[in-house]
């Protein structure tokens, strides 16, 4: 999109900003939808409908798909305009913590593994991703502030709601751990040396010894630089034995020795996760808001209409003529 600033409104209802020319359609208060915005917002809900519905339901979803994509572009401005109205601002510093808690919740290191990721399951790079989400989240504080704030649920409707529906907020089963690897050798007397460092090791931490500082010792893993600590991990995705082991212990506590091929492995669990469900209060909003939703679909559309009469929407091509593409 153009920045208004940096454009001209010409009678032809074209949009000129340096060499770039882009026909508006429409105007709505300060900001204009321009008719390759809208062809590129079709056709990334079109792609998402594609991936979401088949068949008969799919055919329904697309016939409109022009129509409601070019109502919700207009919608959207009307919001944010609203929000800054409210003094509601989405910042880059909002945005960027969006970024870190999704690679965190993902286990992903860099953005370019996010962003592979993003385009691999919706079909949009991380940059796209992000100007939605700020679209949503711009879109829910001011229904929050101007629609469902006025509708009352009580604490006690919202619990029950939870209590019932505790499986939509289950967590992956995770666990954390360090390791210990020691490497067992080819020959005899390898072997024989390795069993020898593991009886002293297991007599150290007998005698009050870290693990950690014992890791940092005499492991042979790379993860002795970080004392073993494997992060959290998702279940399922450690070597079985090496994970049954972790599962079996308490906090703290080391794991007798697991043998593989080349190793041998003492772990020990830091913390576990196993079937764990997100506590109330970290749900209690977005509950508050699902269970307002319903009773909110004249309210919402009251607002809407209030904003829509009071916005100044200018159709600069017919809409008719917009819908045909």
């Amino acid at each position: 999109m153009i920045k208004p600033l940096a454009i001209l409104l010409l009678p032809a209802a074209i949009l000129t900003a340096g060499d770039i020319r882009e026909e508006v359609l429409v105007s709505v208060n300060n900001h204009f939808i321009s008719r390759r915005t809208l062809a590129q917002s079709v056709e990334q809900e079109t792609a998402a409908l594609y991936r979401k519905h088949s068949g008969k339901e799919l055919d329904e979803k697309l016939r409109d798909t022009r129509e409601k994509t070019l109502q919700n572009l207009i919608d959207f401005f009307l919001l944010e305009d609203k929000a800054t109205d409210l003094n509601i601002t989405i910042g880059e510093e909002d945005m960027r913590g969006m970024v870190e808690n999704l690679k965190k919740q993902n286990q992903f290191t860099t953005d370019a593994d996010l962003d592979r990721a993003l385009r691999t399951s919706l079909g949009v790079g991380i940059n796209d991703f992000l100007k939605r989400a700020r679209q949503n989240e711009i879109q829910r504080q001011v229904m929050s502030r101007e629609v469902f704030s006025k509708i009352a649920i009580e604490d006690q409707e919202l619990r029950a709601w939870y209590e019932d529906h505790k499986d939509e907020y289950k967590q992956p089963s995770r666990f954390r751990i360090r390791e210990l690897v020691l490497a067992k050798g080819a020959t005899p007397e390898e072997k024989a040396a390795a069993k020898t460092k593991l009886d002293e090791i297991q007599a150290a931490l007998k005698s009050g010894k870290t693990f950690e500082e014992l890791v940092r010792s005499h492991s042979t893993s790379p993860s002795k630089s970080v004392g073993g600590d494997l992060g959290w991990i998702n279940k399922g995705l450690l070597r079985g034995d090496i994970e049954a082991a972790a599962l079996a212990l308490k906090p703290d506590q080391v794991s007798t020795p697991v043998e593989t091929d080349k190793d041998i492995c003492l772990v020990q669990l830091i913390a576990s996760e196993i079937n764990a469900v997100k506590p109330f209060e970290d749900v209690k909003q977005q509950i508050m808001e699902k269970l307002q939703e319903p009773k909110a679909q004249n309210a919402i559309e009251h607002f809407m209409s209030g904003l829509r009469s009071r916005g100044n929407i200018r159709y600069l091509v017919p809409k008719e003529q917009i819908l045909k593409g």
